[in-house]
């Protein structure tokens, strides 16, 4: 059986930077996936994702990414191209991934399969929200991590579930109350 990690990194304070850490948020709400596959919130985290890296077989990344293209656009990129996308870094925490994909190169760790989904941000200055541009590629994005895992040959349920019309990281707490 394979072993696949979906990781979303980003910094959710900064609109659009948070998107990877929306994205998975989103696919653990919205859908059910076969053991092989872990989904992990990486945040602004680093080298510090090495162990969770190691000895998988194929690594998905999900982040916000400049690539000169419209805002929303969601771009595909595998293999050699992955660790170079980093090194025209949008914030801090893609130093710490550029850092983490080079040592786990160096170690011999780095999956074999290196995918990364990236969207071009529309707004990355403070805010809790992703922009309207962003939340609105979310479907694409959804849809293209779930086609990818698919070919992988994973198998996904969909989840019986109603959500905001926005992509919030606090949705996920919804069966919690704070009432006594």
């Amino acid at each position: 059986m394979v072993n696949i990690l979906v990781l979303g990194i980003g910094n959710v304070l900064l609109t659009d930077e948070g998107v990877g850490v929306r994205v998975v948020k989103e696919l653990e709400r919205r859908y059910r996936f076969s053991s092989e596959v872990e989904l992990l919130d990486g945040g602004t985290a680093g080298i510090e994702l090495l162990r969770h890296i190691s000895g998988r077989d194929h690594l998905i990344l999900i982040d916000a990414m400049k690539c000169g293209k419209p805002p929303g656009t969601v771009v595909r990129l595998e293999g050699e191209d992955v660790p170079a996308v980093f090194r025209n870094r949008i914030s801090p925490h893609q130093l710490g991934l550029s850092d983490l994909l080079a040592a786990a190169m160096l170690t011999d760790e780095l999956p074999k399969n290196v995918v990364l989904f990236g969207v071009e941000p529309a707004d990355l200055n403070p805010g809790l929200d992703l922009s309207d541009t962003v939340e609105a590629s979310l479907h694409k994005l959804l849809h293209a991590i779930c086609e990818e895992l698919k070919s992988l040959g994973c198998t996904i349920e969909t989840l019986d579930r109603t959500f905001s019309d926005k992509a919030r990281f606090w949705d996920t707490c919804e069966n919690y109350s704070l009432a006594p």
